[in-house]
């Protein structure tokens, strides 16, 4: 046996069988077969009972009001209207209440509730069944009679209701939203584990269809909304409905309600335009909104107060394309997300309002505004004619479903331009996609007509690009749009950007932000022509009328007479274009720098009769050139002090540490000194150096660095230079030596801070004992390999107030060569001191034959690239000294 809820092959006159069926007319084919009858396309109904239990009704031969036999759940609601309106439940009423006149009455009144039920569940499943003979009767071409008695057949061989087969036979026939929502929800449930708890697709089925009948038979939006919470929403969950009409002017007006007390749905009549509302989001997404929980988006919206925490859903209800209004659904408890089959559910519910509302009009309390009457196509051509700008009359462009595709250009003004160049009867009676394909493109111009026609919300853009294909060639043109919607029709308005107008409009911006205004002065006539740009600059109201070029001495300062008698006499006698520099003296006491240019314009004849030109306002111009000059002899006079700073310092430094030194007389002991100060004066550093025999016959060797450049570092320098020299006098070692100039250049020179080697070499033991403060160690070369000294511990100068300096002793040999220098020779930006001080050891392996040319050697192959001076100090063992 076939599903019952699956429907029938679509009836058809040519598909039935050969021998008439007993209630269809003689001679005439059953155009509708049951799904267990023979003929049918599964086995007789004798070949296993029915899959759904029937539905008998009793005292009701269409099986519309009766009850449901055992086995069969309808909707809680569904099953209270289809009971027997006579059985009243008087076992839930108290014994003594029942027996007094007040339980008699209050049983009475439960009674006549129940009767009105019923009828009005029995008429809406009548219409229905109606419906469905209606049909058999065009299929069949038979009468209402045959019709009824066919349909009785049919419902008694399917083993279900004449609803729910009625049902069936509509869907099989409409192929609408309604019948293809319930195929898919049967498809999606068919042959799952969880069947059972699915929604019967059957039950489904009739109470859309029964609501659907309902609305249609409505007189008001109020009848559709209680239909619709009856039939459709109760069983979903839902508590209450809301149908919201939408105004041409934005506004939303409450159609219908159900589940709402008459004091908030009063409360809620009309909503302004511009009110941000549940509905309002509902009508911009065409998607529609689902909301969980109303108090987590802090909207306000219809019953708020009752139900603060239920879910909501605002769809929108639209047709053809077009937007109606909203439909609100409300629940009690928050919204869980939804399957796919309710979603359709609603959104063919939206649908049905969809059509109320674009059919009736909806109730108008006292108070509410009446809506104005929309023009039809006729009068908005005639308003289309009026206008100055090209115009076009849309009109929507369905499909064979009903579902809007394009729109089609009614007409075109007179004024009416293409952007393509095509004229008016090649654009006239076309579709919009079909003229302009372009539209859909990045102009978005055909969704924005989209949405207009939809909501009714009217569009206004300025400089929108529009392409038309001209040959395959896109042509782009800028123009200004403004859609509005009028009744069943779109007008749409656009007025294309002429290149004179925008360039003059370029024109006379570019002339306000550059403080230029234009004049044209007609010699022969005195005409005289200033644009408005050139009042402001005189500081003159447009109406006090122009200044000829012969006047302007009189309006500027009499120190620049000279300069504008050359420009009048180089524009007017000599007849070429000039130019001058004034200040202008304005009626209101402020004077601007003024910078005019004007050419001469001959006729034929080479007779001057016009002169154009312009002024420019250079005020700021001139101050700031005036500013500029004053920092430029400002800089010039900083920068000879500087240059006379660093020559000073040059000069200083030279005067005590020549760059070459000459040879030094001491026993057995041969010492060279170079020192290269930096290439650019103001980075003259502290570097210095010192090689003196001692009263005592020692040798001091020394070389330090003072942090920093210029006068400063150098007169640091001078100082720590002479104090290291007085204190080697007192016969101290060279780490005592540092302690005390430590202390000079933390307290004596303002905290300065500098690194030194300090030796001191004895020609007789040819011994040296050194010591270091944050300096390199010296560089020993001895037989052809070099080697840095011990790095003894020693902190830098001026570093803390008092600090110890270890002594190191070092036993020299005939030949050998010691190197002390500065960190100019090796330090280089991109590599460590490691790496340079490695490159030194190598060059200073060569060892040339003599002293000086060693020391020049090792400037020369220096890799320094830090611009920094550089100071190194060669000492060379001779011969013993002796005793």
């Amino acid at each position: 046996m076939s599903n019952p809820h699956q429907p029938a092959a679509p009836p058809h006159a040519d598909d039935a069988p050969d021998q008439p069926s007993s209630a269809a007319a003689p001679d005439e084919p059953s155009a509708v077969a049951a799904p267990d009858s023979p003929g049918a396309d599964g086995p007789s109904a004798t070949d296993a009972p029915p899959t759904t239990d029937a539905l008998p009704l009793t005292g009701d031969p269409h099986g519309v009001a009766g009850p449901p036999a055992a086995g069969h759940q309808l909707p809680a609601d569904h099953q209270r209207a289809v009971d027997d309106p006579a059985a009243v439940d008087v076992t839930a009423l108290d014994t003594k209440a029942q027996s007094s006149p007040v339980g008699r009455l209050a049983a009475t009144v439960e009674r006549l509730r129940r009767e009105v039920q019923a009828a009005q569940a029995e008429a809406d499943g009548r219409a229905v069944i109606e419906l469905a003979k209606g049909i058999l009767v065009e299929r069949l071409g038979c009468g209402p009679a045959q019709a009824a008695l066919q349909l009785a057949e049919l419902t008694e061989q399917a083993g279900v209701t004449p609803l729910e087969f009625a049902v069936e036979v509509i869907n099989q026939a409409a192929r609408d939203r309604l019948s293809e929502m319930t195929t898919a929800l049967l498809a999606t449930t068919t042959g799952r584990d969880d069947a059972d708890e699915a929604p019967d697709s059957g039950s489904l089925a009739v109470r859309l269809r029964t609501a659907e009948s309902a609305a249609l038979a409505a007189h008001d939006a109020q009848a559709v909304a209680d239909s619709l919470l009856e039939h459709a929403l109760t069983p979903l969950g839902a508590e209450a409905v809301a149908i919201w009409a939408l105004g041409a002017d934005g506004s939303l007006t409450l159609a219908g309600s159900a589940g709402f007390s008459a004091a908030e749905a009063t409360r809620w009549r009309y909503v302004p335009p511009g009110v941000v509302t549940v509905a309002r989001r509902g009508l911009g997404d065409r998607a529609g909104q689902w909301i969980a929980s109303l108090s987590q988006t802090g909207l306000p919206s219809i019953g708020r107060h009752h139900h603060p925490d239920g879910g909501r859903v605002a769809v929108p209800a639209g047709t053809g394309g077009r937007i109606h209004g909203v439909l609100e659904i409300v629940w009690p408890t928050p919204l869980e997300a939804q399957p796919p089959q309710i979603v359709r559910q609603v959104e063919a519910l939206a649908e049905l309002c969809a059509h109320t509302l674009g059919t009736l009009a909806p109730p108008r309390g006292e108070g509410d505004a009446r809506p104005g009457t929309l023009p039809d196509v006729a009068e908005l051509m005639d308003l289309a004619d009026g206008l100055h700008d090209p115009a076009l009359v849309l009109v929507p462009h369905l499909d064979a479903t009903g579902e809007l595709v394009d729109f089609r250009i009614h007409h075109v003004n007179s004024r009416f331009l293409d952007p393509a160049g095509r004229p008016r009867g090649v654009v006239n009676g076309a579709l919009l996609l079909e003229t302009y394909p372009m539209a859909a493109g990045e102009s978005e111009l055909f969704e924005q007509v989209e949405r207009v026609y939809a909501t009714g919300e009217p569009f206004r853009a300025r400089r929108m690009r529009l392409t038309s294909l001209v040959e395959d060639v896109p042509l782009a043109a800028v123009a200004d749009i403004n859609i509005t919607r009028h009744g069943g029709s779109v007008l749409l308005i656009w007025r294309i950007e002429d290149e004179t107008a925008r360039l003059a409009s370029l024109l006379q911006h570019a002339q306000r932000l550059g403080r230029i205004g234009g004049f044209e002065e007609n010699l022969v006539t005195g005409e005289i022509t200033w644009n408005g740009q050139l009042y402001s600059l005189y500081g003159k109201p447009s109406i006090s009328g122009p200044v000829p070029l012969e006047d302007l001495p009189a309006h500027a300062h009499p120190d620049d007479a000279v300069a504008i008698g050359r420009f009048l006499r180089t524009l007017l006698h000599h007849r070429r274009s000039a130019s001058a520099a004034f200040r202008l003296q304005r009626p209101d006491g402020v004077t601007r720098h003024i910078r005019v240019v004007a050419e001469p314009v001959l006729d034929s004849d080479g007779r001057l009769f016009v002169v154009r030109g312009a002024y420019q306002d250079i005020s700021a111009h001139h101050w700031t050139e005036v500013a500029l000059a004053a920092t430029r002899d400002q800089l010039a006079h900083s920068e000879q002090q500087a240059s006379e700073r660093d020559r000073l310092t040059l000069q200083l430094q030279h005067a005590i540490m020549p760059p070459a030194q000459a040879p030094l007389e001491a026993p057995g002991l041969r010492v060279a000194v170079r020192y290269r100060p930096a290439e650019t004066q103001h980075l003259v550093g502290g570097d210095w150096y010192d090689a003196v025999v001692l009263p005592s016959g020692l040798v001091l060797l020394c070389v330090g660095d003072v942090a920093g450049h210029g006068i400063e570092a150098a007169t640091s320098m001078v100082v720590l230079r002479n104090a290291l020299r007085g204190l080697a006098v007192t016969g101290a070692g060279p780490g005592q030596l540092l302690a005390w100039l430590n202390m000079v250049a933390h307290h004596l020179t303002g905290s300065v801070t500098a690194t030194a080697v300090c030796g001191l070499y004895d020609p007789h033991r040819h011994t040296l004992r050194w010591a270091r403060a944050g300096h390199l160690p010296p560089v020993l070369v001895r037989a052809a390999e070099a080697t840095p000294l011990p790095l003894v511990k020693g902190l830098l100068l001026g570093a803390l107030p008092e600090a110890t300096y270890e002594e190191h002793e070092l036993q020299l040999a005939v030949d050998d060569t010691l190197l002390m220098y500065t960190d100019g020779l090796i330090e280089r930006r991109d590599r460590s001191v490691e790496e340079s001080l490695a490159q030194l050891l190598t060059a200073a392996r060569t060892v040339p034959p003599t002293l000086d040319q060693q020391l020049d050697r090792l400037l020369t192959y220096s890799r320094s690239d830090t611009d920094d001076d550089t100071c190194l100090v060669g000492v060379r063992v001779a011969q013993a000294v002796p005793d």
